[in-house]
């Protein structure tokens, strides 16, 4: 069992959708889902593959990571009406999600992009328990970065770890020991952590929880030791801050993408064949 079966699953139950299946017996329709509002929609696929699932047949008209306008017509489905009522509710909360996200995401990694050409925009893994790969997809369509996928893919040294272990020099050591062709980000809050991890050559300096102009000074003295890593900022980052920055930095994350993004509005509109 799948993502989209569990969310399925989760609801139908065991008895079923029970009012169409009270009302409807071998009835066919067709529908449409409509943008309600301009966007950049996302989600079509796995909407379509729900349709699948539940007995009717989805057909895309645009394709996922598209810019949308109100009243553009996503998708197209037919099939039995009990299919399609099964599956209308959980496709249209999949792309109004994942919409919402990759809307979000396109929005502020262009602001950002013009202030800096180079820098990217990414996600965090603050994002809903068991929808974490569709949100990340999301940001990706939108012109984002996933960033971690887990705990699994990459290292990523953070303050607790730092509280256990005593120091930013002893993590480093203890992790590049241990492990090898994996790369190593460590989080840091203040310019001599930043400056003792540029010097022991890790891949990512995380800049977090700092105000624009501390962080700036902070990447310039570690572009200054060791040019070629990447120069990361994080914590309390928001639409109305992103701006100030994205000139020094090489990647901003922030979780808002993932966590506030407002869904976008779709609708299913059914039709008797």
């Amino acid at each position: 069992m799948d993502d989209i079966d569990r969310y399925l699953k989760e609801d139908l139950g065991k008895k079923g959708d029970i009012t169409s299946n009270a009302l409807f017996s071998s009835q066919r329709a067709r529908a449409v889902i409509l943008a309600m509002e301009d966007g950049i929609v996302a989600g079509l696929e796995e909407a379509a593959e729900v349709f699948k699932r539940s007995g009717a047949t989805a057909t895309l008209l645009v394709q996922d990571g598209a810019a949308i306008t109100k009243g553009t017509t996503v998708v197209e489905i037919q099939g039995p009406a009990r299919s399609i009522l099964k599956g209308e509710r959980l496709a249209l909360n999949i792309i109004g999600r994942m919409s919402g996200i990759a809307s979000e995401t396109k929005q502020l990694a262009e602001r950002c992009k013009q202030i800096n050409p180079k820098v990217t925009v990414a996600a965090t893994r603050k994002t809903t328990p068991g929808f974490r790969m569709f949100e990340k997809k999301a940001v990706i369509l939108g012109g984002g970065e996933p960033h971690r996928y887990g705990l699994y893919d990459a290292v990523l040294i953070k303050d607790n770890h730092l509280k256990i272990m005593g120091s930013v020099e002893a993590a480093i050591t203890v992790v590049k020991k241990k492990i090898q062709h994996t790369t190593i980000e460590i989080e840091v809050e203040n310019e001599s952590d930043a400056c003792t991890a540029a010097q022991m050559n890790v891949d990512v300096i995380m800049l977090d929880n700092l105000d624009p102009r501390t962080g700036e000074r902070i990447a310039r003295k570690i572009r200054h030791i060791n040019p070629r890593i990447l120069i990361e900022v994080s914590g309390g980052i928001r639409p109305e801050n992103i701006d100030k920055y994205a000139a020094f930095a090489d990647r901003i994350s922030l979780g808002y993408l993932t966590h506030s993004s407002k869904n976008k509005d779709f609708s299913l509109e059914i039709f008797k064949n």
